[in-house]
């Protein structure tokens, strides 16, 4: 798996990151939600960069122009609720793409063990297409491999690309393990060490769903 960290080199991506982990920020939920969509927009533009190019002919109104767009057939597909306001930013630049949305949640059993549950699907085929799975917050890793696989069941991506603004690096090893080496890469604009014992990333930026959105019961 490729692992490419936009946060290793400076640009404007890292003011947004701040932004989304700063307490004080956080507090404007609408402010959260633009921070993430204007993250969703720099991986998509980062992430254009990597697809199939072959030049057309437009008609101009002064005659014809020859201009280099990209060929792949897009799905991008987010995990509710926290992925929807990346969803936006990435739908902002690949405005053509096909879109999927999956519901994913923890339940939580004894002493803080829980598993994922995946409570709805909504997602055309991805076979052979290029799948842009995004998440705001990698932590355990478990949630996106399911949701892969759950999307897998109508055939495999040519190419995946996982968005993930912040991730640990638990999570990082747990999806090298779990998905295709050599068709997915991973695109990250933080990488935390820590997992508290409720796998909440350290110091990540708490719940990215309830500071979105509102919290929830």
């Amino acid at each position: 798996m490729k692992i490419i960290n936009l946060g290793e080199k400076d640009s404007v991506l890292n003011s947004f990151i701040a932004e989304i982990r700063d307490h004080n920020i956080q507090k404007d939920s609408m402010r959260f939600r633009r921070n993430l969509e204007r993250i969703g927009e720099v991986f998509a533009y980062e992430i254009s960069r990597h697809l199939n190019y072959s030049e057309k002919e437009v008609t101009t109104p002064l005659g014809i122009a020859k201009c280099s767009t990209y060929d792949n057939k897009l799905v991008i597909a987010s995990i509710m609720r926290a992925g929807l306001p990346l969803h936006d930013g990435l739908l902002n630049y690949f405005d053509k793409a096909q879109n999927a949305f999956i519901a994913a949640y923890r339940k939580y059993g004894k002493d803080n063990k829980f598993t994922i549950q995946i409570e709805y699907a909504s997602s055309p085929t991805i076979e052979g297409k290029t799948l842009i799975l995004a998440d705001t917050m990698l932590a355990t890793g478990s949630s996106v491999v399911l949701t892969y696989n759950r999307l897998c069941e109508t055939g495999a991506p040519s190419h995946t690309h996982l968005v993930c603004p912040i991730a640990s690096s638990e999570g990082i090893e747990y999806l090298s393990k779990h998905l295709p080496h050599k068709t997915t890469t991973l695109w990250v604009g933080a990488i935390d060490e820590e997992l508290t014992i409720k796998a909440y990333i350290v110091p990540g930026l708490g719940d990215a769903g309830d500071l979105a959105y509102g919290s929830k019961l």
